[in-house]
């Protein structure tokens, strides 16, 4: 398992950033490369799944959670189900001075492909942990217009 874990700062409150981060339908205007869509559920609510796709014109994955703890305007668990991603996933938010928060990502991912996965993750992570950044830099601009 590895872990990844990233943050950002935002002007925004807290319960606007709950809000934006739950905006299923709307996480590919920040997502690199994702879009999300509840597949079970009302997406508020333990039990309730998603499948997120990652990737170009048809060529990507999906990426399948449920969500096992619902705690808002603060934190939101999910387990990864499918392949190639599989594992918790956290986000948080928090305050962060008046009308600030900072928003937590993070994932404990069971790395796939057995011992290739662990000999390429090293080359790997590089390009997750800019996409992730790259996501929440945007994530904190879409909050800060978010309506």
């Amino acid at each position: 398992m590895t872990r990844l874990v990233r943050q950002v700062g935002i002007a925004a409150p807290v319960e606007t950033v709950w809000a934006a981060a739950t905006d299923w339908d709307r996480q590919h205007e920040w997502m690199l490369g994702t879009t999300v869509r509840v597949t079970k559920g009302d997406g508020r609510s333990v039990g309730s799944t998603l499948a997120a796709f990652t990737g170009r014109a048809g060529v990507g994955f999906t990426d399948h959670m449920e969500i096992t703890v619902w705690d808002p305007p603060h934190r939101c668990h999910v387990l990864h189900t499918g392949w190639p991603v599989r594992g918790p996933g956290v986000f948080a938010v928090r305050p962060d001075g008046a009308g600030r928060s900072r928003f937590v990502w993070g994932e404990d991912l069971h790395l796939p492909l057995g011992v290739l996965g662990l000999l390429g993750w090293p080359v790997v992570r590089p390009l997750v942990v800019g996409g992730v950044r790259y996501s929440l830099n945007r994530f904190a601009e879409f909050c800060e217009e978010y309506t």
